[in-house]
Formats: structure tokens, sequence, C-alpha cells
């Protein structure tokens, strides 16, 4: 039987393209479509590989790519009658939504940072800054994609599967891999993204590691940042205490 796995956790496609376009240091105005175009795919393969239910949105994303590339790749044809859209870059539309689309994210980030403690949120515990964790160590965020790109260059180095993956409940367990990944984070202070997968695993265990990861993420079990150096580390969140009362 085939393990199929679905999480909520992902970002949508706009998310996908705004962090490539910030990974390959690229002018948002003058997307370099073709190369954006492959990589966006490949994150695509990534999912599928990780038997994801990969959303409609990010395989509609994906047409709209090759149709504005294969209207680039066009030779143009100056003995043909203008048309009304002739001269229009066919990548505005898709640049039109993006800065939209960032202005909504940014705007909702400036929100999120607001102050809301001893409003409707209470502290819990002792509170530990990250800068605490790594003595003198700088640390940016990480997304979901910055996962996938670290994953898809551990899947590259695992060796090759003669058939395709077929992912079993007896086989790979993602309990197993929660236990194994806690158990590896609790030891250590931190422990890099790189070392919660052996040397010698499949690419299938290899893509059940990495669900339990993300499990392990979003029921915010442990923490994972990058530092500066673009080295992924994974944390063990902070002891939980009883809450204060409020006043």
């Amino acid at each position: 039987m085939v393990y199929n796995v679905k999480l909520d956790i992902f970002e949508g496609p706009l998310d996908l393209l705004l962090h490539l376009i910030k990974k390959n240091e690229v002018d948002i105005y003058d997307i370099p479509i073709a190369r954006i175009t492959e990589q966006y795919i490949e994150y695509i393969d990534i999912m599928k590989e990780m038997n994801l239910d990969v959303a409609g949105e990010f395989l509609v994303m994906a047409a709209t790519l090759v149709h504005i590339k294969s209207k680039m790749l066009l030779p143009v044809d100056e003995e043909a009658v203008p048309e009304e859209d002739d001269g229009v870059d066919p990548r505005e539309e898709l640049i039109k939504r993006l800065l939209e689309y960032q202005r909504y994210k940014e705007a909702a980030k400036e929100l999120a940072e607001k102050p809301v403690l001893g409003r409707d949120v209470f502290l819990r515990g002792p509170h530990v800054s990250i800068e605490e964790l790594e003595e003198g160590a700088g640390f940016m965020e990480v997304s979901v994609f910055d996962l996938m790109g670290a994953l898809k260059d551990i899947l590259a180095k695992a060796p090759k599967a003669k058939a395709a993956i077929a992912l079993t409940a007896e086989r790979f367990k993602i309990a197993d891999k929660i236990n194994y990944v806690m158990e590896l984070v609790n030891r250590e202070k931190s422990i890099a993204f790189t070392s919660l997968f052996e040397n010698d695993a499949t690419r299938g265990e290899i893509v059940v590691t990495f669900l339990a990861i993300l499990e392990l993420a979003k029921l915010l079990m442990i923490r994972i940042h990058q530092t500066e150096d673009g080295i992924i580390r994974v944390y063990s969140p902070p002891p939980a205490e009883e809450a204060a009362p409020a006043e």
C-alpha cells in the first residue's frame, strides 16, 4: 500500500517564485524565465517524489511559466501584422502578481510582529533568544523551500533507485523517524540538517525522514534556523514550564 502524505504547511506558487528570485539574486523586473522555470519544475518533481498531494495552483503556475518561456523563445516576424499585445513583455502580468503578493506578504509580516504578549498571548516558560543558542552566530529565516533545496542536494548524493520508489507503511514509518530525529536533536545543543540523514540512506528513507522533520516543525517540537553562512541547523525547543498567572 503506497504511503501518501498530505501536509498543509507548504506556501503557494508565488512564494516559491519569490524564493527562487531571491535565491538566484535576480531582478524581479527582469526575471530569467528559462532558469526560473527549470528550477520551479525541479521543486515540483521533489514534491511528487515525496508523494505529496501537489496543489493544482502549483501545476497551473508551472504551465504559465512554460507558456511565457515559449512566447519569449518565438522569433519576431517583422512582416507580420502587429497585434494588440505585440511589444508587451510576456512576463509583465506575472511580475505584477508577484509585486502585489510581495506587498501583501510584507504587510502581513509587519502586522504579525506587532506586540500581542499580555493581550491574548501569555509567556510560558523562560524565553530563550535564538542568539543564545550559539553565541556569535547570525541567523536568517528558513522557509520550507530552503529545506527542499537542501533536500534536493541530499537526494542527488543518494544511491540511484532501479525502480520507482514506493513508500510503504511497513518499510518506512514517519513515527519511527520522528523518534529518530528527536533523539538526535535532544542529544546535542543543535545539529546540522544534513546530519539527520544517514550516509547510506535510500531515497525513500531520505524522503520519509524529511517528512518527519516537517511534521516536527509544524508541531513546534523543533526549531529550524539558517546561519549566515547558509548552514541549516535544527534545535530542540526551550523547556516548557507552568505558565505564570496573568495579572
